[in-house]
């Protein structure tokens, strides 16, 4: 629910939740009515605005805190807009620097994310994340478009293959399929879930690539790339009752690097250049791929 100065008069019959009061605050906050060092109303003035307790008020208020969206919280001092922390400029390992971006990404009202991925393992931990906080009511996404490009089943793997070499029932290929296809799985249920819980307007496709993506990467509405270099590493596993000994990349370690428009031309520049490679890809790509 959107909460303006228009439909307070509407709710007055109904005391507002501190969540929908923290809502009308962050959307304030998103379209640039209150920006970055700017003093918040008062408790009182802002328990007068919305019609509740201030109690209401302060809970609201603690909500904002707790998501990085307010500074110089104290006693008897309204509270101001936090600045906008920036994009990390030092690479992290994907499994700690994307699950923060994706969170950010679906504060947004229309979520949009284009992946190219080798597996969804990384990317399915990740999204536990922001999934959480729409169950917890933290952040309300209206719509959430996915779409995820992932090796076809049908091609010969760069990787992982297995050191010896492997033949027709090759126990690496089979590993890797049934991860990829659990992952997905896994994946879309949560995501599509949201339909049914929340009535979230949620779509997420898969298309089959017809190579090994060397790299992975992240498209957050248009706004953000993250781009990760897959590194080989020679490895074992366990499978079953074998051992396979294989070239294989860990993804979750791999280090990923963030490029923002907001960041400068240069940045700008390869995010668009990205999504415009992704779409046409995406155009290309006609095969849907099949989670079995």
């Amino acid at each position: 629910m959107v909460v303006t100065q228009e439909n307070v008069a509407v709710n007055a019959s109904r005391r507002l939740s501190p969540q929908e009061i923290a809502d009308a605050l962050r959307d304030r906050i998103r379209a640039g009515e209150l920006k970055a060092g700017d003093r918040l109303p008062t408790q009182a003035e802002l328990a007068d605005e919305f019609g509740v307790e201030r109690g209401t008020v302060r809970q609201a208020l603690r909500a904002l805190q707790e998501d990085g969206l307010l500074s110089n919280v104290s006693k008897g001092s309204p509270p101001r807009i936090a600045p906008r922390v920036p994009v990390q400029d030092e690479p992290q390992p994907t499994m700690v620097g994307l699950s923060p971006r994706l969170t950010e990404a679906f504060g947004e009202r229309r979520v949009r994310i284009d992946i190219v991925c080798h597996t969804a393992e990384t990317l399915m931990l990740a999204l536990g994340e922001p999934v959480r906080q729409i169950h917890e009511g933290r952040i309300r996404p209206e719509s959430i478009d996915v779409r995820i490009l992932l090796p076809s089943r049908e091609i010969n793997l760069a990787f992982p293959v297995p050191v010896d070499g492997g033949g027709e029932d090759d126990p690496v290929h089979q590993r890797w399929l049934a991860m990829r296809n659990a992952q997905g799985q896994v994946l879309q249920h949560n995501l599509l879930a949201l339909r049914s819980t929340h009535g979230t307007d949620v779509h997420v496709a898969f298309r089959a690539l017809p190579f090994t993506p060397p790299i992975k990467l992240y498209l957050l509405n248009g706004e953000e790339a993250l781009l990760g270099y897959y590194m080989l590493t020679r490895r074992e596993e366990e499978w079953g009752n074998q051992t396979l000994d294989m070239y294989d990349a860990l993804g979750a370690q791999s280090l990923l690097f963030s490029f923002h428009k907001r960041a400068g031309h240069r940045d700008e520049s390869f995010v668009e250049e990205s999504q415009k490679w992704f779409d046409a890809l995406w155009e290309t790509i006609t095969t849907d791929l099949t989670l079995s």
